[in-house]
This record gives C-alpha cells, sequence and structure tokens, in this order.
C-alpha cells in the first residue's frame, strides 16, 4: 500500500500514555469500579436485615443487601467477623462465607442462649461487626436487624360499652356510631373483624372500621331501643384454625322522632318600575332538609308591615319559589322609603317548625328628578353679515331633554333680526345684516315649560360687500410735455365702508395700452414714468383709474376716468434733410437762376423755419430765400475773383428760437456756363423719422379710440342666480347621520367676482330644523336627528342669492320625503312568561301564545318569533307566537325550562330589529321512569372471613320520579340458599352464611328494584358479581439449601447458553406451595434470566471476559400465596475467557522522527500493543512490516516491536515521510491481528551544498551618473535542498569589488552599485553563497558587468502588450522556475525590466533577461542582462520558495526602460495551494452513548477536521476497530464525516464499541490522520 506523504508536514499526534487508552479498554476495570474500591472495606457503611420474633436457633437473618467484603484478585485475605457491640444478650453469632470475589456475613442467633427474641419487648439491634484480614486490614460496618412479628396477642375493646340517641329521620345508610378495639400484634396479625353477635335487620357493622350504619328506615313507634352486642374477632384465629372470642362491647340506640331541620328561608328584594303592570318585589325560595311530611313547606306568610294586606304570594307551580305581589294598587307617594315586610314560613313536620325570619325593604324604580339645565349658560357665536336669510346660527338645548319644550326668544330689539325653532332650539336669521351697523346681539333664549333662560351672544362678522368709492367722479390735469420723470401730476382718492382687509384700498391704472403714467398703489398719486412728447405721442391721455380693496374671495373695485392733457412746447431745434453738399456751376452761372435748395424741417411745427448763410459770402455773390431756402446767385461769377475757383457756404436754419446745426455748401466753378449739377449730399433721413413719428402718433391716437370703447364687464351685475337639473322632490332615510349629505344644489351665475358668487340658504319649510344648506358650496346635509314616526315629509323653500349691486336671488321647493328604517324593535306585551304542561304532553300541544308590537311600518313592523333557547322539546309558530311541544318531554331529565324567544321584524334593508323575553315552562309528573341502577351492575370482592352481618353492598338505584313512583323496594331473585340477603329499603347485601374460598369463589347475585307508583309499578334489573378473596394461609416461606451458589460459562457464548439450575422449597400446599423464580438485583441483571418455573439460568447476550469476567446474580423464590412469601440465594458466575480480541496498539497513528543519512540500527520508535484478552500475555505478541517499506530503509524487532534504520541511507531531499503499515499479531491457536499506520518523519541533515542557476553570469548596463549610485545591477540568487536553517543563506562580493563600487544584499542577493559608472568600463564580481548549517557549505560566481552607453531612445513610446497579467504558480514550485513572461510591443532598442512595486513580490520574484538570444553557448557562460533585444520579452522567475497558506496573492508593478523613458505593467501572480498540511480533528477523542433500540442508518454522530489548505477535500472511513464486528455496525459518509448505525445495536451482544476512524486530505499529494471513537450503550 503506497502513500504519498505530506511535504512539509509535522503533525505529532500522541497520546499522553498508554494507559489513557487502557482506561476504555481494560475488561476487568468495570468489574473493579462495581466493588467501589480494592480497599478493604464492607459494600455498604450500614446493612438493614429482619429476623421474625420466636425465631429457632440457628436461623439467619435476611437481608436485600449483598453483606460482605469484595476479595482482592492479588491473594487470600482470610477475612473473620465478630460482633463487637449491640448484643449484649448475646442472641446473635456472626460468621463468614467465601464465594469466588466475595466474602459474605452470615448472621444468625445463637444456639447457647436461653434468651428468645420479643417484638413486643425490643423490636430492633444495632450490632456492629468487625472484620479482619491478613496485613492487619480492618473494617467495621453498622447491621440494624428488624424483629418481625408473630401473631401472639389479641384484640381488645376500648371502651366495652356504648349509647346513642339518633333521630327517627336518619337517611339509609348513615353512620350511626363507632366502636373501637385494638390488638398489640402489628401488619396482619394485628386485625381483626367487628361483628354483632346476633344479627339485626336494622344495622350493620363495619367489619374493620367498627362503624355502625344504619340499614332499615327506623319507627320510633314499633321500636325505640336497639341494645346490641358487638364482637371483636382476631383474623389469624381462622389461620391458625381457633374461633375463639377476644372481646364484647354493648351498643344501645336509641331513635327519637324529631324534626330536625327548620325551613331555611331566603328572600330577594326586586325593583320593580312604577310603570311596570304586573311587578314583581320579591323572590322567596323555602328549603327545608328533612324528609318526608317534615320537609314539606305548608305556608310562607307576610307577619308584619303589611297590616292592609296589600301583597300576597303567588307559588310557583313546582318548587317552593313564591312570588310577592300587590293585591290592589299601592300609592308610592305615601311611602317615599318603601316600605319594610317580614317574611316567616312553616313546614308540616311534627312537631311543625317555623323558618327564620326575614324582612326586606320594599322599593319601585321611579323616574329620578334631574336637574335639567341649558347646556351652557352663554352661547357665544358669530355669523357673517352677508348670510342670507334662513341661515342657521346656532342650537341651543335643555339636558337632558324634558318630554315637553317649548323654546322662545325674549322680544327686545335684537331679536326681531332672528328666529327660534320652539321644539329645536335652532337659532336663524331673518333677515341679512349688510344695512345694520350694529355688530353685537344679545339675545335671551327663554324655555316656556321650565321657564329656564339662557343667553346669546352673535357677532356679526365683516364680510366685503362694499366698493371703495372714489371722492369725485372724473378727474382732469393738463402738463407740460417737458416735465420731468417722477413728476406727480394728479392724486386720487377713493374710501371703503368696509373694516380690515375688505376696507384698505390700493390703486392701479386700468389700461390695456402702455402709458407713460405710474399710480402709487398705496397713496394714489399719479406721476410721470417716461419723458412726453407731444409730437410723438397723444395730446390728450384718457385712461382709467381702478381702486381694490382687500377682501376675499374676491376684491371689490371701482373705477374713475383721468383725462390727462399733454402741452406742447418748442423743444425741437430744425434739421436740414440734405447736409455736406458739394457741386460745380459754371462762371457763366445765371444770376438768380436756382443753385440748390436747402430744406430743414421742425418737428415742433409752432412756426416757419427761416435760412441764413452765415459765412462763405463775403463778397455778396449768393442770395438764399429765408422761406424757401432756395440759393442763387445775386450777381454774376465773372466778376467775382475766386481763390482757387470754390466757394464754401455755411447755411443754418431757425425756428425763431431756436438754430439748427449748421451745414456746409461746396461750390466749385469751372469755366464756361454749365448748369448746377452733380451737388451731392448726405441725407440725414429726418423726413422719415419725421413720418415714423407721425406714424406712431396716429398709432397711438387709433389705440387711444380703442380704449375708449372698452367697458367695464366685471362691474355690473347683469344675470341672476340659477339652478342647474334641480330635482322636485327627494327620498332620505330616516337613520341617516347628523351631518350626512343629503343633496348638492347645483346653481350658476353668469356673473363673474362677487356678482357670481352664489350663497344658499333654507328659507323655508324646515320646521324640526331637521337640515342646514351650506351657505358656501349649497350642499344639504342632516342638522337634527330624523325621525319618520314624527314627521314623515317636509316642503323647504332653496333660496339662492348672488352677491352683486344690486343683489339678485331665485328659489325653488323641495319635498323630502323621509323613508322610514327599521328603527323600532318589536315589545312584547310582558317582560315574562310562564307555563305548565304534562310531561307525557303529546307533540304539537300548545303551550302559550306570545305576542309584541313594532311601530315601524311595513316589513319593519311586520313580527317573525323566534325560540333562541336550543332545545328540541318546543318550538314556536314564527307567525303568531305560539310555543308548542315538539319533542317527547321528560320531566326526570329536566323538570322546567326557561326558554328565550325572540321577536324580531322583517326588515329587508339594513339590520333587523328584536326584543327578547322568557318563558318558563314547568313539567308535570307522571311515573314513566324505573328505577335505574348506579352503576349498571356491581361487582365486590370479599374476605372469605368475612363475618356474618357483614355488608358487602350497597345497591343504589335512581328514580326520578316524584311521589310514590320514586319509591324503591329491593329483592333478590337468588341468595344462594341463604348466603346472602338484601334489605328491601336500603338495598344493603349482608353476609348470611360463613363463606369458604375452597368450596366458592364467584357469586353472581341477581337484584331487582321495583317503584311504588300507581298504576302501573315500575322494574328494572342487575347483577352483583361477588368474588371471594383466599385469606391468607400462607404459612412458611419457600428456602433454598444453599445460601450461595456458583456457576461458569464461556465468553461468546450464544444467547440462550445454559448456566446452571437454582431449586428452592416450600412445605405449604396447593397454590401457597408453588414456586415462582426471578432475578432481582446485582451486576448479572440483564445479562442473564431464569425460567420462573425451572430455575435455570440462561444467558440473554453475548459475555465479554475481557469487559467482565465475573457476574453475581441474586435469585428469588417466591410463592403464589395471598400474601406470597419469598427467599433468595446469591448466585456467582465465572466468566471464562476465550481468545476474541486482537492486539490494541497504544495509538492509531505513530509519527516517529529521524535523521537522514542515519547509521544502521538507529532507534525509530518502538510500537506498544496489548491483548485485550484477560489470559493473553503480552510476550506472545509478534510485530513485522506489512506495506510501505519496498527498499527496506527499516527493519522491526518481532518481538519488541521496536523499528531501527538500516544500512540504506535515508535521503530527505528524495522522500521525506515514508508511511509504514505495521501488523501485529497474537499467540492465540486461532490468532487474531490488527495493523497500525507509521509515519516516519525525515529530518534534514546540512549535506547539500548552494547551487546558483549559472557558473559565471554576463550582462550588459547602462552608464549611469552620480544621480543613479545605489541602484540595483544584478540579482545573483542560489537555492539550498536542505531546509531550515540549513537552507538559510548569506551572500558576500569575496572579490573583485577592492574599491567598494558595489554592495550586494547578504539575505536578497541583489547587488546594487555605490558609485558613478561610465560606458566603457568593466567590472567582474565574485558572489558567495553560505547556508547556515553545521558544518556550514558554501558555493561561488562570477558575475561581469559591461557598462555601455544608454541606448538612443525608440521613436516608438514603450508599451505592453498587456495593460495587467495574471500568473498562477503551485506553491511547491522550485526556485528558478519560470512564473510568466510579459512582453514589450517590437522595439530595436535594449531593454531593462525591473519590479519595483510591492516589497514582498520583490523578494519573492524576478525577472532576469538574456540578450543574446539562442547564441549563447555554455561554456562560455550565460550573457545576461535585464533586457531583451530582439523581442522584448521579460521572463519572471521564482526567487525564493513560495507558501499559498503565508501569502497565495501577489500584485507587482513591472517596469520597463529603454535607459531614458519607461512604462509600467500590473502583474497578479495567485500561488494555487498544495496539500501540505495535515488535517486535525477537532477532538482526539469521541465517546457517544447510543440506545439499543435505535434503528439502522441513524445519524449518531458528525466528526469535524479542518486543514489549512486551501482546495484539500477531505475523505473520511473507519479504518480499525477493536472488535472486527464493530466495524459491520456503523458507517461513515467519506464526505460529510456522519456516523451512521449500519445494523440494529444490541447492549447484550456489546455494550461497548471502539473504533478508528482515519481520513485523507486529497490533493497533490495526500495526507492522512485518525484518532479513536468509543460508542456507549444503554
Amino acid at each position: 500500500m503506497a502513500i504519498n506523504s505530506c511535504p512539509g508536514g509535522s503533525m505529532r499526534i500522541r497520546l499522553s500514555s498508554f494507559f489513557l487508552l487502557l482506561l476504555h479498554l481494560l475488561p476487568c476495570l468495570g468489574q473493579l469500579q462495581e466493588r467501589g474500591s480494592s480497599s478493604f472495606q464492607f459494600t455498604a457503611s450500614i446493612y438493614n436485615a429482619t429476623i421474625y420474633e420466636n425465631s429457632a436457633a440457628r436461623t439467619y437473618i435476611r437481608t436485600e443487601d449483598k453483606m460482605g467484603i469484595a476479595l482482592s484478585k492479588l491473594g487470600p485475605l482470610d477475612i473473620k467477623y465478630l460482633i463487637e457491640s449491640g448484643d449484649d444478650e448475646g442472641l446473635f453469632q456472626a460468621e463468614e462465607f467465601v464465594l469466588g470475589d466475595f466474602c459474605f456475613l452470615r448472621i444468625r442467633t445463637n444456639s447457647g442462649s436461653a434468651a428468645i427474641l420479643n417484638r413486643e419487648v425490643q423490636d430492633n439491634y444495632t450490632l456492629t461487626v468487625r472484620a479482619t484480614g491478613k496485613g492487619m486490614l480492618e473494617a467495621s460496618v453498622i447491621v440494624n436487624v428488624q424483629i418481625m412479628d408473630m401473631n401472639d396477642l389479641r384484640p381488645l375493646f376500648s371502651p366495652t360499652s356504648y349509647a346513642i340517641d339518633i333521630p327517627e329521620s336518619t337517611p339509609l345508610g348513615a353512620s350511626v356510631a363507632q366502636v373501637f378495639a385494638t390488638d398489640a400484634d402489628i401488619g396482619s396479625n394485628g386485625e381483626f373483624y367487628y361483628f354483632f353477635k346476633e344479627d339485626v335487620e336494622e344495622f350493620a357493622v363495619h367489619p374493620t372500621s367498627g362503624v355502625v350504619s344504619l340499614t332499615a328506615k327506623l319507627n320510633a313507634d314499633k321500636k325505640s331501643r336497639f341494645a346490641l352486642e358487638v364482637l371483636a374477632v382476631d383474623r389469624g384465629m381462622k389461620v391458625y384454625g381457633n374461633s375463639g372470642i377476644s372481646s364484647t362491647a354493648k351498643l344501645v340506640i336509641s331513635v327519637v322522632r324529631i324534626n330536625e331541620f327548620a325551613p331555611t328561608l331566603n328572600a330577594v328584594a326586586l325593583y320593580p318600575l312604577i310603570s311596570d303592570k304586573e311587578p314583581v318585589y320579591a323572590i322567596v325560595t323555602v328549603e327545608d332538609l328533612d324528609e318526608g311530611p317534615n320537609g314539606e313547606i305548608e305556608w310562607v306568610a307576610i307577619i308584619a308591615g303589611d297590616p292592609q294586606e296589600q301583597f300576597f304570594f303567588d307559588r310557583a307551580p313546582l318548587g317552593n319559589e313564591y312570588k310577592l305581589k300587590m293585591s290592589e294598587p299601592v300609592n308610592w307617594d305615601k311611602f317615599p322609603y318603601g316600605c319594610n315586610l317580614t317574611f316567616q314560613a312553616k313546614d308540616r313536620g311534627t312537631p311543625p317548625r317555623l323558618s327564620n325570619t326575614q324582612t326586606v325593604q320594599l322599593l319601585v324604580k321611579k323616574p329620578q328628578s334631574v336637574k335639567v339645565s341649558f347646556e351652557k349658560k352663554i352661547y357665544k357665536t358669530s355669523i357673517i353679515e352677508i348670510a342670507p336669510p334662513g341661515t342657521i346660527i346656532e342650537t341651543v338645548r335643555i339636558s337632558p331633554r324634558p318630554p315637553v319644550i317649548s323654546y322662545a326668544l325674549s322680544l327686545t330689539s335684537d331679536s326681531i333680526y332672528f328666529i327660534i325653532n320652539p321644539l329645536t332650539g335652532v337659532i336663524s336669521t331673518a333677515q341679512q345684516f349688510t344695512t345694520v351697523s350694529q355688530e353685537l346681539f344679545d339675545l335671551e333664549v327663554m324655555e316656556k315649560v321650565s321657564g329656564m333662560t339662557a343667553k346669546v351672544q352673535i357677532t356679526i362678522e365683516d364680510a366685503n360687500n362694499n366698493s371703495p368709492m372714489f371722492t369725485s367722479t372724473s378727474y382732469e390735469v393738463s402738463v407740460n410735455e417737458s416735465i420731468p420723470i417722477g413728476t406727480v401730476i394728479l392724486t386720487v382718492t377713493a374710501v371703503d365702508d368696509d373694516k380690515g382687509d375688505n376696507g384698505c384700498i390700493t390703486y392701479s391704472i386700468a389700461s390695456l395700452q402702455p402709458l407713460p403714467f405710474i399710480i402709487n398703489q398705496n397713496t394714489g398719486e399719479l406721476t410721470t414714468s417716461k419723458e412726453l412728447d407731444f409730437e410723438s405721442s397723444l395730446e390728450t391721455y384718457v385712461f382709467a383709474v381702478r381702486a381694490s380693496d382687500w377682501g376675499s374671495p374676491y376684491r371689490r373695485e371701482s373705477e374713475v376716468n383721468v383725462t390727462v392733457q399733454v402741452l406742447n412746447i418748442n423743444d425741437n431745434q430744425p434739421l436740414f434733410e440734405r447736409v455736406s453738399c458739394k457741386g460745380t456751376i459754371g462762371r457763366d452761372f445765371p444770376v438768380g437762376q436756382t443753385i440748390i435748395i436747402m430744406s430743414a424741417i421742425d418737428i415742433d411745427e409752432l412756426g416757419l423755419v427761416k435760412y441764413e448763410i452765415q459765412s462763405g459770402n463775403e463778397q455778396d455773390v449768393f442770395s438764399l430765400n429765408p422761406n424757401s431756402g432756395m440759393l442763387s446767385l445775386q450777381r454774376p461769377l465773372t466778376a467775382v475773383s475766386v481763390k482757387n475757383e470754390q466757394f464754401n457756404l455755411i447755411i443754418a436754419a431757425s425756428d425763431g428760437e431756436l438754430l439748427s446745426e449748421p451745414t456746409f455748401v461746396n461750390i466749385s466753378l469751372v469755366r464756361g456756363r454749365m448748369a448746377a449739377r452733380s451737388f451731392t449730399c448726405r441725407d440725414t433721413k429726418v423726413a422719415q423719422k419725421l413720418a415714423e413719428k407721425l406714424l406712431k402718433r396716429a398709432s397711438a391716437i387709433s389705440k387711444s379710440k380703442v380704449d375708449e370703447g372698452y367697458t367695464d364687464l366685471f362691474s355690473v351685475n347683469r344675470q341672476t342666480p340659477q339652478f342647474e337639473s334641480f330635482p322636485s322632490d327627494i327620498v332620505v332615510r330616516e337613520d341617516m347621520p347628523v351631518g350626512a349629505s343629503v343633496l348638492q344644489v347645483n346653481t350658476n351665475d353668469g356673473d363673474t367676482g362677487f356678482n357670481g358668487r352664489i350663497l344658499h340658504a333654507i328659507s323655508d319649510g324646515n320646521i324640526d330644523s331637521c337640515f342646514n344648506i351650506d351657505m358656501e358650496s349649497g350642499l344639504i346635509y342632516i342638522y337634527q336627528p330624523l325621525d319618520r314616526e314624527r314627521s314623515d315629509r317636509y316642503l323647504l323653500n332653496i333660496t339662492v342669492y348672488d352677491l352683486g349691486l344690486p343683489q339678485k336671488s331665485s328659489w325653488r321647493l323641495l319635498t323630502v320625503n323621509i323613508d322610514d328604517v327599521n328603527d323600532n324593535s318589536p315589545k312584547f306585551s310582558l317582560k315574562s312568561y310562564t307555563a305548565v304542561v304534562p310531561e307525557n304532553a303529546a307533540i304539537g300541544t300548545e303551550v302559550i301564545q306570545v305576542t309584541a308590537s313594532d311601530d315601524d311600518l311595513g316589513q319593519n313592523g311586520e313580527i317573525s318569533y323566534t325560540l333562541l333557547t336550543n332545545t328540541p322539546l318546543f318550538a314556536i309558530n314564527s307567525e303568531t307566537g305560539s310555543v308548542y311541544v315538539s319533542s317527547q318531554l321528560d320531566r326526570e331529565s329536566i323538570s322546567d325550562i326557561t326558554l328565550k324567544i325572540q321577536a324580531s321584524d322583517k326588515a329587508e334593508r339594513g339590520n333587523q330589529m328584536f326584543s327578547e323575553t322568557t318563558l318558563r315552562v314547568y313539567l308535570e309528573d307522571v311515573n314513566d321512569c324505573a328505577p335505574m341502577f348506579i352503576p349498571r351492575s356491581y361487582s365486590c370482592r370479599v374476605l372469605e372471613d368475612l363475618p356474618i352481618g357483614a355488608v358487602v353492598a350497597w345497591l343504589q338505584t335512581q328514580d326520578p320520579d316524584i311521589g310514590s313512583g320514586g319509591w324503591v323496594r329491593y329483592s333478590l331473585s337468588n341468595d344462594f340458599n341463604g348466603t346472602f340477603k338484601i334489605h328491601a329499603e336500603s338495598g344493603a347485601i349482608k353476609v348470611a352464611k360463613d363463606l369458604d374460598y375452597e368450596k366458592q369463589q364467584f357469586y353472581n347475585l341477581s337484584v331487582v328494584a321495583e317503584d311504588l307508583g300507581f298504576p302501573v309499578k315500575l322494574r328494572s334489573e342487575s347483577y352483583l358479581e361477588v368474588e371471594v378473596i383466599d385469606v391468607n394461609e400462607n404459612l412458611n416461606e419457600p428456602y433454598f439449601s444453599e445460601f450461595a451458589v456458583r456457576g461458569t460459562v464461556k465468553e461468546n457464548s450464544r444467547h440462550g447458553t445454559s448456566v446452571l439450575q437454582v431449586t428452592a422449597q416450600d412445605d405449604d400446599k396447593g397454590r401457597d406451595g408453588v414456586i415462582r423464580y426471578s432475578i432481582k438485583a446485582r451486576s448479572g441483571l440483564g445479562r442473564f434470566s431464569i425460567d420462573e418455573e425451572t430455575g435455570m439460568i440462561y444467558t440473554t447476550g453475548t459475555l465479554d471476559c475481557e469487559t467482565q469476567d465475573s457476574y453475581w446474580l441474586t435469585i428469588y423464590a417466591t410463592d403464589r400465596g395471598v400474601v406470597p412469601l419469598s427467599a433468595s440465594v446469591e448466585v456467582f458466575i465465572q466468566v471464562e475467557d476465550v481468545n476474541d480480541n486482537a492486539p490494541l496498539t497504544s495509538e492509531t497513528i505513530y509519527h516517529p522522527y529521524v535523521m537522514e543519512n542515519s547509521p544502521k540500527d538507529v532507534s525509530v520508535v518502538r510500537i506498544q500493543a496489548r491483548d485485550p484478552d484477560v489470559t493473553a500475555s503480552d510476550i506472545r505478541l509478534t510485530y513485522r512490516i506489512t506495506a510501505g517499506n519496498p527498499q527496506n530503509f527499516f527493519s522491526i524487532d518481532s518481538n519488541t516491536g521496536l523499528i531501527t534504520t538500516t544500512s540504506r541511507k535515508l535521503d530527505r531531499e528524495q522522500q521525506a515521510e515514508h508511511f509504514l503499515e505495521v501488523t501485529v499479531m497474537d499467540g492465540g491457536g486461532i490468532f487474531r491481528q490488527s495493523t497500525v499506520w507509521v509515519i516516519v518523519h525525515v529530518q534534514d541533515e546540512n549535506d547539500n551544498t548552494p547551487e546558483f542557476k549559472e557558473s559565471v553570469y554576463r550582462i550588459l548596463l547602462p552608464e549611469r551618473d552620480r544621480n543613479k549610485r545605489g541602484d540595483p545591477v544584478y540579482r545573483v540568487f542560489a537555492y539550498d535542498r536542505d531546509e531550515g536553517s540549513n537552507a538559510d543563506l548569506t551572500y558576500s562580493i569575496v572579490d573583485g569589488n577592492d574599491d567598494g563600487k558595489f554592495v550586494i544584499d547578504a539575505k536578497t542577493a541583489m547587488v546594487s552599485s555605490r558609485k558613478m559608472v561610465t560606458a566603457g568600463g568593466y567590472d567582474i564580481l565574485t558572489i558567495k553563497a553560505i547556508d547556515n548549517g553545521t558544518p556550514q557549505k558554501w558555493s561561488t560566481t562570477r558575475l561581469h558587468v559591461e557598462w555601455i552607453r544608454k541606448p538612443v531612445p525608440s521613436p516608438q513610446a514603450l508599451r505592453f502588450t498587456a495593460a495587467i497579467y495574471n500568473f498562477t504558480v503551485t506553491e511547491n514550485a522550485k526556485v528558478y522556475e519560470s512564473v510568466g513572461v510579459v512582453s514589450v510591443w517590437q522595439t530595436a532598442t535594449p531593454l531593462w525590466f525591473d519590479i519595483i512595486g510591492g516589497r514582498t513580490s520583490r523578494e519573492m520574484f524576478y525577472i532576469p533577461q538574456s540578450s543574446c538570444g539562442g547564441n549563447c553557448s555554455s561554456d562560455s557562460g550565460n550573457y545576461d542582462g535585464p533586457f531583451d533585444i530582439q523581442r522584448g520579452l521579460g521572463n519572471i522567475v521564482i526567487a525564493r520558495p513560495l507558501d499559498a497558506e503565508t501569502q497565495s496573492l501577489y500584485n507587482m508593478t513591472v517596469q520597463v526602460t529603454d535607459g531614458t523613458t519607461t512604462t509600467t505593467t500590473q502583474v497578479y501572480i495567485k500561488v494555487l495551494d498544495s496539500n501540505d498540511n495535515t488535517p486535525i480533528f477537532s477532538e482526539r477523542t469521541y465517546e457517544v452513548v447510543v440506545s439499543e433500540d435505535t434503528p439502522a442508518d441513524t445519524e449518531v454522530l458528525r466528526v469535524r477536521a479542518r486543514d489549512k489548505d486551501e482546495r484539500a477535500k477531505l475523505s473520511y472511513s473507519i479504518h480499525g476497530s477493536v472488535d472486527p464486528a464493530s466495524m459491520r455496525m456503523f458507517r461513515i459518509n467519506p464526505g460529510t464525516g456522519v456516523m451512521y448505525t449500519a445494523d440494529r445495536l444490541d447492549y447484550e451482544v456489546r455494550t461497548r464499541h471502539i473504533l478508528t476512524i482515519m481520513f485523507f486530505s486529497s490533493g497533490l499529494s495526500p495526507c492522512l490522520s485518525s484518532f479513536f471513537f468509543f460508542f456507549f450503550f444503554r
């Protein structure tokens, strides 16, 4: 069997001691624990034992305890017992008896003593027994000996005479006396019987208690005195054959005629209403506990308080219940505090007895005089002034409401504005308050019947019913067009008679066109907002100014016309149409001819424009017409000397006040006579501007005319409010709640604002004030509760008003029909009813008719009767209310019944109304019931020695009939020749002859019960089973010939193997001498059984000598007597051993450690095993390696189990663990064997030298300046195949670094430069790696560094082929193994790769890069460098051993450079877990207790293990067991570790199973572990 080891595993599972396992396995350990201890001591500190008084000599005491001392297996103890104290008379003697592993203590009576045991003298002895053994061993114990009683004494009466008096009416069965006797014996020996010396019919005495009972009715006239003799006889006399009398007592009973109980009267006062028709004032019940005439009530009377005999008692048809009623009407006003009546009852007894008296105060419920008053003394409310007439303001009420009420308003100046409903107290308006200036009205409401008054204060709230009014009908003002912006030109003023916000006014300009004016909304000041221009705007502005108040929901407004006249002023200078004119004329240009016409425009149009030449005409050559602006020659040009042949004229225009801007006219002269031409001027577009102004003004004028035609539609109330789809009549249910909506009145008014706002009112027809309408919304709703029975129709006048000025209104009539609702319950004519009916009345017989009435209409007033009481006896006609018999009546089942009757209406809608009453029906009795035995049959068990006259049974019957039909007489159909007799009245059955169990054990008596009914007598039959009980005649106990016996049986014997037979004897005859055997105690209980008849002992399960090698049983032999007697014997059973156990090692798996390269015969581990068989010897065990040692690295001593090394050398680097399977075999005839795993862990020795990957490393690096000092050069790391400190390497530079240019990290082997390096340099370093083992081992390598110039930067940007790289590597990958390759896009420039991010990543990984491609020869060394010229590839390799449990994910930044530029990428390396950790169980040992009746496939335990390896999958299996059969009894789920039973367990076969559970962790290298598993069964 080849099992891979777990690299790096260091599992060390050891038991603290070999004996920890033996704690569960030693076969005799349970037996030793059962004995309590191996010390010398008794099994208990106190023993309890018994012995009969008067016992003969050499009689042994009996005990349930196993008295004595357990023997040690180390050798004989030679125990002796001695009684030290407690036996002063020398009555007892101690003896020892040895059997098996126990020395019994036996105590017997002393044959040499003349004293005898007498329980009546001393009933207990406390003996102290001392035990001595070899080696000065001593122990003591206390033995309590109880002396058992023998029947040697007889009973005695105390006192010996009795005399009593009993009433003649004493009920049958009553106890009338009791006699007493005592017997000094105890238990059954002290039992005795009482009985009468002579038989007497009227009495019986209880045989054991001495209680004397009455068995027949007494009659003082026939016999008034009984002289009786009572005997007491010891029960043991019959057993001994002696019937002598021990004692006699006399009992004299005198019968007294007496009416024992007086009637008991109880009265309960009722308080009826004064309005009740037949009031009941009290209920009187009378009870008399006497029987017969003594218990009958003759009368109940009023003995005081009713001199005028105004009250009488009405007796119920059945029973003793009386109702107090009036015989004539009583004026209760004369009895304001009621009246007191005293009641008393009298029975018919002899002599008659009167009851207690009871006085009851009679009262009636009068209507309470409740103080009525208005709910409030002062009612305060308010109403808005625009409320229309009929608006409800307030409701005043008197509470509680009297039957008659009438409200009215006291006549005052204020009351004329209001009206009040005299029935409901609803106050409403009589007119509007818009014209009334009064704000507070004080009203006085008076209730005319009571004269009470209340104050009502009504506050009139202001409404926005007044519009603002201007102080003037119109306003006119003239303003100069030149006034500045913001000048106040006019102030308008308006007033509003409303208050608050309703009277607060704001002003605004009501114009659709923009105006050059604004108005202050608070002061009414009109100011200019723009410059006025007469020429471009209106001459006259006519617009409206609006005054608005702040009222809600609408503002009221008014308008006034304002006229503003704009006055024109000269505010515009003339403007030339053309300016800057240039032209030419000939020198011969004629005088007076027009050269050019200058035109200027004055927008003001107030006067004509005048033109003049301001300069340039000094020679007076030109003439300018001042009115037309025509320029001409004033004289010829030929006569004028002109400089430069050119005239420059400056011309201006004037309106008389303002002068225009001057313009020039340049005139050039040419030769000849040429007309004026080519005059060019700049057009100022003044004419166009003027036209636009004129157009604008015309537009403003036209708009003003449109504004003048606008009319305000909001201020005129043109339309009357109109109803929309208004119904003429509606139907309203009378049960609609207050506040419920009735009708939404829909109206409209084409006006707007207040003119279109509508108010609603009920102006007439609301006679009960049951309706109200929301003034705003028009919703009609219930204001007061409706009652159809009071008024079934209303004609309401619904009036609507608008708030325009003048106000307009309209009205409609609305008929409201009140629909009946079922709001009245039916009422019965009487509160309760009473009726009597015979119990044999035929079905259908009418009992009574009840009637009820209902005030509602239609089906709401139709009545249906229902019987609510759930009974089949009676039914009711739902229409007539007739109650009739519906089933067979039986007074005996129910003598009277109270029926609940319901009268309900037949309303179809809503809930039906109902009322209830009660009907009490009394049933008259007839003799229809035969006596019924209770129970139906009887049985009794009587002792055969019961004395004659003893009562064996009392017959009881029930006859529910009344009178003679309920009187019962008893008789026996068969008395068995006078053996029994019965009393006809009481039903007491007595023994009339002696009984004998041996002659007859059972009697079946037929009994008859017959009533005395007339005319037919009814009877019934029953039977009494009398079982005669045998009296104890068992005089002799069973006995064994030996006190203890011994037997043997081999372990593993089959179920039912016979062991030995025990036999006992009994000297009694018959049943008393029949013996039955049983096992009652000791360690073998449950392991053995016994045949109860033969006494043969059998095994009940498989025995195991290793678990327990012997058993004790206590066998009892019990006879079958009435009082069984028994004896016991102790049985010792020795279990003989057989070879049925395989050897068991101290550990389930051994984990020894040994150094590699160990020489021959080095001890590795010794396998310790033990054979659990009792007779087995460990020196007979043999050991051998059966698997896991194919190359013979180990050998084992077959006798001692010692494993040693052989001459073959162990090499940890080749194999770190060796899995050996060792088989241990015992030396029995049928040998048994077991296996155990031995995992040998090979420990490391420093036998490996550190190894560099290359002997010479050649690299090229670019030159470095001062800033690059300290940068890494190259990492030269090695690998050592050893582990621990032997593989812990330290690096140093041993040659080539004389100038200290380089430094190396002693742990990471990274070489760094310390100085500036220039191109062309060459360095050769010798690197040494040395381990920390003993002795230390080392190796060297060379590093050749050639420094080159920085390469020319590549024209292409450096870029990795991927932004992120993801690699995976197993944690057992070797140093130098490649993890993955990162690459840069093709470039011709040398590249250098480096890991710059992640400190741990830099230690665990490195990127060595080759520059020579495939041209490097191995002999010349590998030309290394951190760059790849051809392909731009960087190979990431492992620099240190990995461990996934320490770190499983590395995140590093890889940088590449061409000497000038750099770029980076991110590399993620995931370390995959390899199965290098041994799984561990959560517990080393599991112990489980399982019931033996547990079915198969039941889960008993869930074992759990954990493994640090991430991907390890655990697999569980049962490796072995102490008993091979145990492996077949259980199974385990390999994946979950859940243990199940595989078969039904049997405690008798094996009480304990010990299993070895092993589990593997699957992975690259599976690991295993194991543990012990103990099952205990109950």
